[in-house]
């Protein structure tokens, strides 16, 4: 049976950390999904069609790796394709606490499907998007936190 993972995330830009994870996930699964949300809770600084590009830009070199986005409920999108897993990664103790409330939530709907949580390497463990678009706001150098692709996203972006 093909096992298939989802990776979920905003996106909003992928990092060298997603990579990293989008990467480790997909050597322990068949398959891994990145799922790109719309989100409607957050107002990201790029279009859902924007982050999509871009992430599957940024592992587009991997065959069992898939970029889709959705704007439903995960466990909804999991069902949808198939997929056993969903993986999140966690970087520190508010990002566990976070997450495992997220993974009983979507137990609750849908006990079929697990969640694992994976570390990212210690190299990229305190990047995050929000960081990153932070320092590209005060025209900070972001080329060891995003791939090029991103760094010239960003730096076409007009800032307030």
């Amino acid at each position: 049976m093909t096992q298939i993972a989802i990776f979920p995330g905003t996106f909003d830009p992928i990092t060298v950390g997603h990579e990293d994870l989008i990467q480790r996930a997909a050597s322990l699964f068949d398959q891994v999904i990145v799922a790109v949300a719309e989100n409607v809770n957050k107002t990201p600084l790029f279009s859902l069609e924007q982050r999509i590009a871009m992430t599957r830009r940024a592992v587009g070199g991997n065959n069992k790796v898939v970029v889709k986005g959705f704007d439903n409920l995960l466990v909804q999108f999991a069902k949808q394709h198939k997929a056993t897993t969903i993986v999140r990664g966690v970087r520190i103790a508010t990002d566990f606490e976070y997450e495992l409330q997220l993974s009983y939530m979507n137990r609750a709907m849908d006990g079929s499907i697990e969640t694992i949580f994976l570390t990212p390497a210690e190299k990229h463990s305190y990047i995050s998007s929000t960081l990153v678009k932070e320092i590209a706001k005060m025209h900070g150098d972001v080329t060891c936190f995003v791939n090029a692709d991103v760094v010239e996203a960003l730096k076409s972006i007009t800032w307030p």
